[in-house]
Formats: C-alpha cells, sequence, structure tokens
C-alpha cells in the first residue's frame, strides 16, 4: 500500500483547495492522452505560487515521495503518468505571460500558458511564436520544453530548443536555477538543450523566456495530389533537394485525407492516394517565386493536381484539415494509437511502405498523417481496446515501426517524446553504455530518482527482459528491416 502519510504534511503547508485526494477528484489526472495507460496518483496538487513549488518538492524530497509534474495532459507517450504511490503536480495555474519583449523579440511566460496564446499576445507587435503543435490551442508551454515538440512549421523555423531562450527551474531540492540566459548565448555547457525534451526528470520548469519572430508578409500553401504515396514521398525529397525550405511540408495518405473530409470537410481531393500540403512564407516577390518552382518539383515527381491558397481564409482551411486529422480519427474506430518516429527523408516511401505491409500483417489499420518534410512519422493506428488482445496486438505492431525506423538511420522519436509509450525501444535505440551515461545525467540531477521515475529511460535490467540487441546502421536484428 501507498505510504500516505505525506498527505497532512502537504495539507499543512498548502491551502486546502490546492491537495486533492478523494478518487473522484484524481480521475481527471489519471491519464494524458495517451489513455490507454491509467493510474490513479496517491495525491494531485495544484500550487499557485513559486514558492509553494518548493515547499512540495522539498516535503517529497524529504519523504522519498515521486513527483510528476503535468501541464495540459496532452502529450502522447504516457510521461505525465501518475504513480500511485506519488505526487502529481500539476501546473495548470501557472498561466500568465509575465512579459512580452518587441525590441528582443522575446516573451517570458509561465509553463501553463498555452502554445497559441503566446502567438496572440505577440500578434500586437507583429511577431509570433513559430512552433505549432496540432493542440497548440490546448498544450501548454511547460510540456512543449518537456517534450520538445514541433508542429507543422518546424522544417524551417526548428523544434522548441531552437526556440527557446532561457527557463526557470526547480530541482527536487527546492533549489531554484536559471538556465540559459536572457542574452543570446550563455557561459558553460549547454544545459538549456539538455533540459529540452528532458520529460520531467531533470527539474521542474516555472518560467520560460521563448523566441519571437516577426510574422511573414505573405504565407501560402501548396496542396498537391499524387496517386502514389510513393510519388509524395519523392517529392518531398525533390522539393528539399532543390534548395527550397518550405516552412512546412506535410503528408496525409488516402485513410487520412478521407477521415479528415468526413469530419471538418476542407476540400481536399478524396480519391487521391496522397497529399502534400507545402506553405512557402517571405516577401510576395519570394514566395511567389517558390511557388512556381515547388510546382514544377512537384508536377516532375508525377503531381496529379495541385492547387494553391488564394487568400488567407483558404490557407487556414488547408491547415485546418491536417490540424484536425487526429480527432477525425474518432469516426473510424473507437480507439487510435499514434505513433511517433523520424527517419531520413531519402526512406520515406520504403518505409511507408513497410507500415502498410506490416498494417495487414497485424489486420489493424493505419492512416498516416505526419511532417514529411524532417521525416517525422505519425501512423495512427485504429484499434478497439474493448476487443481482448487488441491493445497488446497495437503496441507490438507500433514497436516494430519503431524499430523499422532505427533500422534505416532515424530515431523513435520526433516530437512526442518516450514517456511510458516508447521506453522498450530505447533499448533498441541505445546500447547499455549509451543508457548508463542517461542514467549519470538523471542522477546528477536527482540522486534519490523521484522525478517521473520509471519515464524514458530503461534500466539495463527492462532492456535484458526485452531481450532488445542494439539497432544502428547495419545492425538489424529483424529479417524483415533486412531490406533497408
Amino acid at each position: 500500500m501507498p505510504d500516505k502519510s505525506i498527505i497532512p504534511q502537504l495539507r499543512k503547508q498548502l491551502p486546502a483547495h490546492c491537495v486533492l485526494t478523494h478518487p473522484e477528484e484524481l480521475r481527471p489526472y489519471e491519464c494524458d492522452a495517451l489513455s490507454a495507460y491509467r493510474q490513479l496518483p496517491l495525491a494531485v496538487v495544484i500550487p499557485e505560487t513559486t514558492e509553494q513549488i518548493r515547499t512540495i518538492l522539498q516535503l517529497c524530497s524529504h519523504n522519498r515521495v515521486p513527483v510528476v509534474a503535468r501541464g495540459s495532459g496532452t502529450g502522447l507517450s504516457g510521461g505525465a503518468l501518475p504513480l500511485a504511490d506519488g505526487v502529481l503536480l500539476s501546473l495548470a495555474k501557472f498561466n500568465r505571460i509575465m512579459a512580452i519583449d518587441p525590441h528582443n523579440r522575446t516573451a517570458r511566460v509561465q509553463p501553463g500558458v498555452t502554445n497559441l496564446a503566446i502567438s496572440k499576445a505577440a500578434a500586437q507587435y507583429g511577431l509570433y511564436y513559430a512552433p505549432d503543435p496540432s493542440s497548440q490551442i490546448a498544450c501548454s508551454i511547460g510540456g512543449n520544453v518537456a517534450e520538445n515538440a514541433g508542429g507543422v512549421h518546424c522544417l524551417k523555423y526548428g523544434l522548441t530548443t531552437h526556440n527557446i531562450q532561457a527557463l526557470e527551474v526547480f530541482t527536487i531540492d527546492g533549489e531554484q536555477l536559471t538556465i540559459g540566459s536572457q542574452a543570446l548565448d550563455a557561459p558553460g555547457y549547454d544545459l538549456l538543450a539538455l533540459m529540452t525534451g528532458s520529460e520531467g526528470l531533470l527539474g521542474i520548469i516555472t518560467e520560460v523566456t521563448v523566441k519571437l519572430l516577426p510574422s511573414p508578409d505573405v504565407a501560402q500553401v501548396v496542396l498537391a495530389a499524387f496517386d502514389s504515396v510513393d510519388a509524395a514521398g519523392a517529392a518531398v525529397t525533390a522539393t528539399i533537394a532543390s534548395g527550397i525550405i518550405p516552412a512546412g511540408l506535410e503528408l496525409l495518405d488516402k485513410p487520412a485525407i478521407r477521415a479528415v473530409e468526413k469530419f471538418i470537410n476542407t476540400g481536399y481531393p478524396k480519391d487521391a492516394a496522397a497529399i502534400l500540403l507545402c506553405e512557402l512564407d517571405g516577401t510576395q516577390a519570394d514566395v511567389s517565386a517558390q511557388i512556381e518552382r515547388v510546382k514544377q518539383v512537384f508536377t516532375a515527381a508525377g503531381a496529379t493536381a495541385q492547387q494553391v491558397s488564394r487568400d488567407e481564409q483558404e490557407r487556414q482551411r488547408f491547415w485546418a484539415g491536417r490540424k484536425a486529422a487526429f480527432p477525425a480519427m474518432g469516426r473510424l474506430s473507437p480507439d487510435y494509437y499514434c505513433m511517433d518516429g523520424t527517419i531520413p527523408r531519402k526512406h520515406l516511401a520504403h518505409v511507408l511502405n513497410r507500415i502498410g505491409i506490416l498494417s495487414a500483417e497485424y489486420d489493424l489499420p493505419i492512416c498516416n498523417v505526419f511532417h514529411a518534410g524532417d521525416g517525422n512519422l505519425h501512423p495512427l493506428i485504429l484499434y478497439d481496446a474493448n476487443q481482448p488482445g487488441e491493445l497488446e496486438r497495437t503496441e507490438e505492431l507500433g514497436g516494430k515501426i519503431l524499430e523499422l525506423c532505427v533500422a534505416v538511420g532515424g530515431t523513435i522519436t520526433g516530437e512526442h517524446g518516450v514517456g511510458m509509450e516508447k521506453i522498450n525501444q530505447m533499448c533498441v535505440q541505445f546500447n547499455s553504455a549509451e543508457l548508463q551515461q542517461f542514467h549519470a545525467i538523471k542522477q546528477a540531477f536527482d540522486p534519490h530518482n523521484l522525478l517521473n521515475p520509471g519515464k524514458a529511460i530503461p534500466t539495463l535490467h527492462r532492456c535484458a527482459e526485452f531481450g532488445a540487441m542494439h539497432v544502428h546502421h547495419g545492425e538489424l536484428p529483424h529479417p524483415e528491416l533486412e531490406r533497408f
């Protein structure tokens, strides 16, 4: 049974409404967006000040109670899954934009501020925050930092790690650190990059300084249809090889197109085997010239039809379909499992074909919608958790897809993080010496392993039980991968 002795200590130090312990109060926090994994925490604490955060961490450290940080709960890898013997620390009330500095093009924000709210607040200065995950209306910037989130425009403007400048962080002992700098660089090791994507294992983020960019004069989207996924994949490679770096370059296959059309009717060509959405931004002259070049590349790659957004409303409509792709899956299946792997662009066609073969082998439909320009795949496996054994079969299929990504020189995640979902595949991606280094870094920040324990970095014992072999370029343990 979990030791509940910390609960009266928390109640003594915090206002009553900041500590939740009844099962009906805990239920909303039992999972993140990977709802296949659920667990009620020992308690949920919802601090309102940084001093309260310090107190919570010091109490948990003293009592050796694990702490799991939670933002908006939109994560897709189980990173915010609570622990039965641990405290879940919600940062929902840290939702203020502290300051916007238009001269230095930065904004200081608390971790509970939503991604989209930053751009809305900066718009009056002609600025915006570039990373834009599909969940940007709901996901919080603290979670974006924890998972190193991207979005449809990360091809040109980078992931979260490329768009932040400083963090305020608390260690498990309650010590406050400033990581990074309000200047463009800081001395010493690049701890800012280390903290970004650390999935709550190293510290609790209480403030983020983000970089802002000038809003482009013009942005237009080319929507191109193809009669095969191979042709669309080849068009992606050819576009980048031509020297064009679009603001965004996304691919949807036929099942995803049809799901989106039934959901919000964006006007996508329903009979296409795949479509590409390619956004160009900049000055009017630059955008016009690049659009013509992109259209030529797409035509040479076999595009069967192309449209160019005529105004901002149509541009937004084209993107609305892409951003609604995940919720659109609810019309096709009771449940879906969203994968997240990244591969070299040159292998797009091969990997997509192999995913189709795996889909047939496991008798589970897969819709593909992803950031094609940077090779970040998001296969959506459709399943029914109410059918005995179907979740387990789905997880096995997802693992095969991730191992395929590693086998072609890619990685098991691009922006969703590892969390609980991909922890076994970490044993495939990294060897024992590398994993030991990860654990050494974790111990330097959190010597008693209290911050989000059991996530992201597997133990060597777990890897031995999983039976994973190290899979790097040329080391392929599965016969089905040998063709790559």
